[in-house]
C-alpha cells in the first residue's frame, strides 16, 4: 500500500489542511481578541504547527516514493524562498514567541 493509500494519512491530511484553514481564517481577527482569546490562538497555532511537524516527519520516514516526492517537492518550493523547511519551522515558531511577548500590548 502506497503512503498515500492509507485512510489514516488522508484523513489526518484533510483534517490538518482544515484546522489550518479555519485557524488562517480566525487569525484575520487576532487584532480583535482579548487577551485570553490571542492565549488560545497562538497555542492552537502551536498545536497545529506540532501536527504539521510530525506529519511531514512521517513523510521523510516513508520509503514510498510519493511520499519522497511530496518532500522534495516541498523543499523545491521552499527553496524558491531562500528556505528549507526546518527554518520555516523555526521562522513559524519566532513569529508565535513574538506574539506571546505582544500579548499584553
Amino acid at each position: 500500500m502506497g503512503f498515500f493509500d492509507s485512510e489514516i494519512v488522508q484523513q489526518e491530511a484533510m483534517q490538518l489542511f482544515q484546522d489550518y484553514q479555519n485557524l488562517m481564517q480566525l487569525g484575520s481577527s487576532y487584532g480583535k481578541f482579548d487577551r485570553e482569546g490571542k492565549i488560545l490562538y497562538i497555542e492552537k497555532m502551536e498545536t497545529m504547527m506540532e501536527r504539521y511537524r510530525i506529519f511531514m516527519k512521517r513523510f521523510e520516514l516513508s520509503e514510498d516514493f510519493a511520499a519522497q516526492m511530496t518532500v522534495e517537492q516541498l523543499k523545491t518550493q521552499l527553496n524558491q524562498f531562500g528556505v528549507t523547511p526546518q527554518q520555516m519551522f523555526d521562522q513559524m515558531h519566532q513569529t508565535l514567541e513574538r506574539m506571546k511577548a505582544e500579548i499584553d500590548k
